[in-house]
């Protein structure tokens, strides 16, 4: 995504778009200092599992949920955060007052580069990927990345696992091997025929996970079969461009049977790395982030530099060519984006 070069009259666009936020915003804490403490009840906590533009939808531990209003001066609230909320004595809508500290944090930039959460408390990413679409290691590690540096756990899921024929059980057998390698968990699975989802239950269980990959690979029909009685579009994949297509609308938070729970949405089912700064990239990559500190440079780029660890490490095979190249790739598309 290039950096947008705003003119004077955007510039002005722009303030005045805020400034009616902000008044909107202070029209709304008007109209909630209204609710005396009269008419709310005690205070209690609750998580969000569901937002709608200027309310929220909360749920409390007895697991019944309630539609809120929210205190304009809060943090920017999303799905997953733990919160402090009163419900009301009658009919209405509770207000939430208060937001606990997050453990982790999904962020996307806006389209004027602002970073924005999309969701909160997040335990687990499931990086999906299927035979088709071709799977891409460089792609795959910008959700690896993306999971290292927001200190979120990271399992592979190969869906659609009944399209692997013989031509590509060696490639697909190499790209698990590298991965697993690595320490990173590797299930294989299909949301079709159902095989492997023994394993994905398990993984899931007792956890608030996420899944992410590219369109087409199947997270749709994932949710579907995981949570049957969740009305999930399963968006065709594309004869002509072997490209997937958005089905999800709105961020939501659903809870597993058996235990655990998934936080959906399209903008974390497409969770990106270009907000990152080209520094932090190679502490996305496990094997590559300690190199740096043994070069003879502080500076050195890992690209031709006398005494570079990264080098000499992917010289004598302590490193795979590939995910050095996935390194340097992410980073060149960070500096097209």
């Amino acid at each position: 995504m290039a950096k947008r070069k705003l003119n004077r009259r955007q510039r002005w666009r722009i303030e005045k778009i805020q400034a009616e936020k902000r008044e909107r915003a202070q029209r709304r804490n008007a109209q909630l200092e209204e609710l005396v403490a009269d008419d709310l009840g005690d205070e209690q906590t609750g998580i969000i599992t569901a937002h709608f533009g200027q309310q929220v939808l909360v749920e409390s531990p007895g697991g019944e949920s309630r539609r809120c209003h929210f205190r304009a001066t809060l943090e920017q609230l999303v799905v997953g955060d733990r919160v402090i909320w009163q419900p009301p004595k009658s009919e209405g809508l509770g207000v939430v007052v208060a937001i606990e500290p997050r453990d982790t944090v999904l962020k996307r930039p806006d389209p004027y580069g602002n970073l924005k959460p999309v969701a909160a408390n997040v335990e687990q990413m499931l990086v999906v990927f299927a035979p088709l679409p071709t799977p891409s290691s460089t792609l795959l590690d910008r959700y690896l990345v993306a999971a290292e540096l927001s200190g979120i756990p990271a399992t592979l899921v190969l869906n659609k696992a009944d399209l692997i024929d013989e031509t590509l059980r060696p490639f697909i057998d190499e790209l698990i091997h590298m991965y697993q390698a690595l320490d990173y968990p590797v299930l294989e699975l299909s949301a079709h025929d159902q095989q492997g989802l023994a394993a994905l239950h398990e993984r899931l269980k007792g956890r608030t996970s996420v899944f992410v990959g590219q369109s087409g690979v199947g997270k749709s029909s994932l949710v579907n079969v995981l949570l049957p009685d969740v009305d999930t579009k399963v968006g065709d994949l594309s004869e002509q461009t072997g490209k997937g297509t958005h089905t999800t609308t709105s961020a939501k938070l659903f809870h597993f049977p058996e235990g655990g729970s998934l936080i959906d949405s399209p903008g974390i089912r497409e969770f990106g790395l270009w907000h990152m700064e080209p520094e932090d990239v190679i502490n996305g990559f496990r094997e590559l982030r300690n190199l740096p500190g043994y070069c003879r440079f502080r500076n050195c780029r890992h690209e031709q530099e006398p005494g570079c660890a990264l080098l000499e490490a992917l010289d004598k095979g302590e490193i795979l060519a590939e995910r050095v190249n996935s390194y340097r790739h992410i980073l060149a598309s960070l500096s097209e984006d």
